[in-house]
This record gives structure tokens, C-alpha cells and sequence, in this order.
């Protein structure tokens, strides 16, 4: 399969953050206060507080991310409900219009840039799906996020997730490891690595056993 433009520099993957956040936010006018309530994929969050958690992510600077997770005793949950609670906005409306202003906002607390990709398409994936609407950013997006999450444990547990397993892509060239086969869409793919079981429904292959064994004891 042809390589598609590959985002390497910290200008391209910050263009697709901008671009991710962009398009999120336009998924989000007109939801109804029963859609903002309902739950995302991502563990107890509400959709309003996984965008509320995106604001906290985009405003937070490194040094201020330091105090907080200190102040929690390096309690990441505690940390992020916390940061969530700031920017969350006293109705979904004011939740949204912070998430905006964020849009063109910095990456993330740390020169991290490919992770704070993730989080972004991550996060966007957990509300969408639960939603019912549907977007599959640009494969050169997903892939930097797959290759960067297969190369290390950050924020989630990604590399963890597929140890022992061959990883390959169906709608891009991303491939890695060996063992069982886990195979089918980057953006599926991405997901699961980031601990999300739904993504599974969309795998074949006899490591997507091992997938939901794996996401299921975490």
C-alpha cells in the first residue's frame, strides 16, 4: 500500500491536533442536553466531561501540570478529574464555547506532540461512537498515532496492549511486531491500543482474543 504523507515534525502532528479539534467541535453544535450527558467509551466520563477533560489538556502547561499532579499525590485520575472540574463550563454550551477557544490552543502540557494526537482522536472517538456519528481522520493522522503508540506505554498502555502480537493495518501501512495476528483499520487499531474494548468489534484475527482478554483484566 502506498505511504501516505507521514507526520514526523511537531508542526505537522501539531496542524492535525488543530484539525482534529476543529472538526470535533463542529461534530458537537446542536447536541441535545440528553447527548451531552450520555456516557463516552471513556471509562465514567459523560461526553460534556470528556470535552471539558480535551480544554484541560490544550491549556495546561507543563510546570502547571507538575503542581497538579503533585497536589494529587500523583494520582493521575485525581489529577485529571480536577483539571476536568476547571474547565468544564456551568452548562454544555459554555463547555463547548471553552473547547473552541482551545482549538488553535498547544498541544499538550509536553513536547510529547504525537501523544497529544492521540489524545485528541482518542477522545473524539470515545464521544462520536456512543453518538452514533462517524469520522475517520486522514490516515497519515491515525498512523503517526499507531506508530507512536506501539513504541511505548505514555498515557495509556498501548504497547503493553499488543505485546507478543502482529499488528497490521487494512487502510494504511502501519505494521509492527509478531505473534498472533491483530488486523483491520488504523483508527480501530488505535483504539484498542488505547485500552478501548468497542474497537474489537472492528479487529480479525486471533489476537483479538488476546486484545479483549488483555483490555478486560486491566
Amino acid at each position: 500500500m502506498a505511504e501516505p504523507h507521514v507526520l514526523e515534525t511537531r508542526e505537522a502532528l501539531e496542524r492535525a491536533i488543530r484539525v482534529e479539534r476543529s472538526a470535533l467541535a463542529q461534530d458537537l453544535v446542536g447536541l441535545s442536553d440528553a447527548q451531552w450527558a450520555k456516557a463516552s467509551l471513556c471509562e465514567r466520563w459523560t461526553v460534556e466531561e470528556v470535552v471539558a477533560h480535551l480544554t484541560a489538556g490544550a491549556s495546561t502547561r507543563m510546570w502547571r501540570w507538575l503542581l497538579s499532579m503533585v497536589a494529587a499525590r500523583f494520582d493521575s485520575g485525581l489529577h485529571n478529574d480536577r483539571r476536568l472540574a476547571q474547565h468544564r463550563g456551568a452548562t454544555p454550551e459554555e463547555t463547548l464555547r471553552r473547547f473552541r477557544e482551545v482549538v488553535d490552543g498547544p498541544a499538550g502540557p509536553s513536547g510529547h506532540t504525537a501523544a497529544w494526537l492521540g489524545e485528541i482522536v482518542v477522545h473524539s472517538e470515545d464521544i462520536r461512537r456512543p453518538l452514533g456519528l462517524v469520522r475517520t481522520p486522514p490516515v497519515a493522522t491515525t498512523t503517526a498515532v499507531a506508530r507512536f503508540f506501539a513504541g511505548r506505554d505514555f498515557t495509556v498502555s498501548s504497547n503493553t496492549a499488543i505485546a507478543g502480537l502482529r499488528v497490521e493495518a487494512t487502510d494504511g501501512p502501519f505494521s509492527t511486531g509478531s505473534g498472533d495476528l491483530l488486523r483491520g483499520p488504523t483508527l480501530s487499531l488505535v483504539m484498542g491500543m488505547a485500552g478501548r474494548a468497542a474497537a474489537c468489534e472492528d479487529l480479525e484475527g486471533d489476537g483479538v482474543a488476546v486484545l479483549r482478554a488483555r483490555l478486560r483484566s486491566g
